[in-house]
Order: structure tokens, then sequence, then C-alpha cells
């Protein structure tokens, strides 16, 4: 099994390769200094289609790389595509245009939502790789960020998490779900919230959750919950052979890559370009 966190600045892409060969794409954002679009890797991969595409954030920076892969659907079809369904188009329209015009990634996924319409009744099989999806519902919620989608995946060597931009408030909210809590303490790979953005920080979590390492997404440090408040939650990994490290960052790593394979551990590596 395979999960590549892209660099993809300030937003959020990953790709994951399960046993089978099945696929799922997390996000879809892009990177204008490198250039680099998820429906280019995918095609340079011979990716023949994404099994599951989820939507974590209703924000540009999430979605701006979702226009091309649109572009390329005959050759990279989408069959199936998770997100908080409790916000409807209309909503989504509703509270993205009180934040200015739709950018093209919006416009793409509020297409992708009037089109994938039918109730997922066969989900795609992943060989090994157990998923879970929780959310905060609208109303409860008015803003996109604590309305996030919230996707666990637990493999037999090691569980990730991946939160969206998820703030304290939702944190707090979710964490009241013994589900989620279930889910939450077999993580041993974090995914910070928010790009590692203080709003995105809640304590609380890491009271439940003790992961091995912290992985934040994002092109600047403009907070110390970035690197150093995450640091102080996170058991730290074998790095370069001599290092220990308890954070990793696309900003400074680059692609960061998650390999695992049933009875031979899971091995995290990055490369830039």
């Amino acid at each position: 099994m395979e999960i590549r966190i892209f660099d993809v600045a300030h937003g959020f892409c990953a790709f994951v390769a399960a046993d089978n060969r099945n696929t799922m794409l997390i996000d879809c954002g892009h990177n204008d200094e490198t250039s680099f679009y998820p429906a280019e890797y995918l095609l340079g991969r011979r990716c023949s289609g994404i099994e599951s595409f989820f939507s974590l954030n209703y924000d540009e920076d999430h979605l701006s790389g979702l226009p091309r892969l649109r572009e390329v659907a005959d050759r990279i079809p989408i069959q199936v595509f998770y997100r908080n369904k409790s916000v409807t188009s209309d909503r989504i329209r509703t509270l993205k245009w009180g934040q200015g015009p739709l950018g093209p990634g919006i416009r793409a996924l509020l297409q992708m939502a009037e089109t994938y319409t039918a109730a997922v009744t066969s989900p795609p099989e992943y060989q090994n790789l157990e998923f879970a999806l929780f959310h905060n519902n609208y109303p409860d919620f008015t803003d996109t960020n604590n309305l996030s989608l919230v996707l666990f995946l637990h493999y037999p060597n090691f569980s990730i998490v991946f939160p969206g931009d998820l703030e304290g408030a939702g944190w707090r909210r979710l964490l009241q779900q013994a589900s989620f809590r279930q889910h939450l303490v077999r993580a041993n790979i974090f995914v910070a919230s928010h790009h590692g953005r203080e709003s995105g920080y809640a304590k609380e979590t890491f009271e439940i959750c003790k992961p091995d390492v912290i992985v934040i997404s994002d092109e600047a440090k403009q907070y110390e919950t970035q690197e150093t408040a995450y640091a102080n939650h996170a058991r730290g990994i074998r790095w370069n052979q001599t290092q220990s490290r308890k954070v990793l960052t696309t900003r400074k790593d680059g692609m960061i890559t998650i390999n695992a394979e049933i009875g031979k551990g899971c091995f995290i590596s990055a490369a830039r370009g």
C-alpha cells in the first residue's frame, strides 16, 4: 500500500493505492510554483481511474486542481465521490459567495455534487485497508472549515487521519462521539488540520491520539503550532538513519510518501521535485 501527500503549497492533495491497486484521491490542490497538478501525476502514473475521491474541505486551496482532473475524466474517471452531504450545493454557493466570486475548483466541485447524487450501495474494495468518515452537520456549523470531512485510513501496520481544515470547535464536537474517539485512538500518523494553523489545533485531540509523527501540508510557517505545539504530542520516528523527526512538512520535505506492506512495517520518506 502507498500514500503520497503532495507538495501543493497552501493546499492539500493526497493519493492512495491499496494492495489491490484500487485508488483514492484525497482533495485536489495544485502547486503554481512547481506546476504540479494531480491530473498530470495520475496520467504519468498511467492511472486508469480513481475509485474514490474524497473532498475534505469546500475551499479553493483543496480543489484548485480539480478542473484539470475533470478535463481528463474520460481517461481518469472518478467512480465514487465522498463529501459532507449535510451541505447542499445551493448552501455551498451561498457560503462561498459570501467570501467572493466562486473559484474554478469550487465550480468543478459543484458540478460533481450535482452529478454524483446516487447513494453508494457498492463501495470500491480496498484490500487490507479500512476507511471511516465523520463530519459535523450544517446548520450546527455554518463555516466550511468546521464542516470538513474527516477521513481515517486503517492498515494493519499503521493508521492515519486526514481532518481537512477542521478547527477547534469542530474537533470538540466530533470528540463527543464514541465511534470517532475509537478511530482517533488508532491513528499513529496525524495530518495536521488547517495546514497546521493555530485555529486547527485542539489540544483535547491529543488526550486521545498519541501519534508517532505529525504531517503538515503548507507553503510557509506562520504559527508556532505548525511545528512546536504539534511536536509536543508526537513520539517521533527514525529519519535518515540518524535523526528523529516528530513533524514532517511539505514546505521543508516536499512530497511525503508512506509505504506499507503486511509483515514488513511502515516506511516514510520524502522527496522534492
